[in-house]
């Protein structure tokens, strides 16, 4: 059963939208006031003054590298699987490719985040299992054409950089026993 909403009536001055006009002719004469008089600049003068990212930004994300130089990537493709707009694309390297490094068993052949299509939600960063993709406070993304915004795997490590001392897993354990046991009711 559809439920009727009563509303009021509008008033002769509401329906002129006259409140509305008001209030907006008012804020452009403040901001008018403000930069004449008081010098008080609204706008900003992009590449010369950046804008300054708030914490808890989510940004690009960006493969990173551990203390040794080494991909922190296993090609376990969790970040593709889970990415809503399938932004990512890896490429598993095969049985016959070897990691660069010794506590791995393998290494994406090709690893691509198409920027155009990331919605940047971080969903990427909370499954990667191996700490090997962030998000960063990166926000100004330039290219010249849609290829330009395809990041493959040399340019996603050398903008993301080297990760030392970052380790989201460590804790867990720790953080499961010491939360409280709740009782289960049947």
């Amino acid at each position: 059963m559809p439920i009727t909403v009563n509303r009021k009536p509008l008033t002769f001055w509401e329906r002129l939208y006259m409140p509305a006009i008001i209030g907006g002719i008012k804020v452009t004469v403040k901001h008018a006031f403000n930069t004449l008089f008081k010098g008080q600049v609204v706008t900003m003068q992009y590449p010369e003054e950046k804008w300054a990212v708030p914490t808890g930004y989510r940004g690009a994300p960006y493969l990173v590298k551990d203390q040794d130089g080494d991909t922190k990537c296993v090609s376990c493709q969790l970040c593709e699987f889970v990415c809503p707009p399938k932004a990512i694309r890896i490429t598993p390297p095969g049985n016959t490719s070897k990691a660069d490094r010794s506590n791995a068993e393998k290494m994406p052949a090709e690893f691509e985040i198409n920027m155009l299509r990331c919605i940047y939600c971080g969903f990427c960063q909370e499954v990667c299992p191996e700490e090997a993709i962030f998000l960063k406070q990166d926000w100004s993304h330039v290219g010249t054409n849609r290829n330009d915004m395809i990041y493959n795997k040399e340019k996603l490590l050398a903008l993301g950089g080297v990760a030392p001392g970052i380790q989201k897993w460590k804790h867990k354990l720790e953080e499961a026993k010491a939360q409280e046991n709740f009782p289960v009711k049947i």
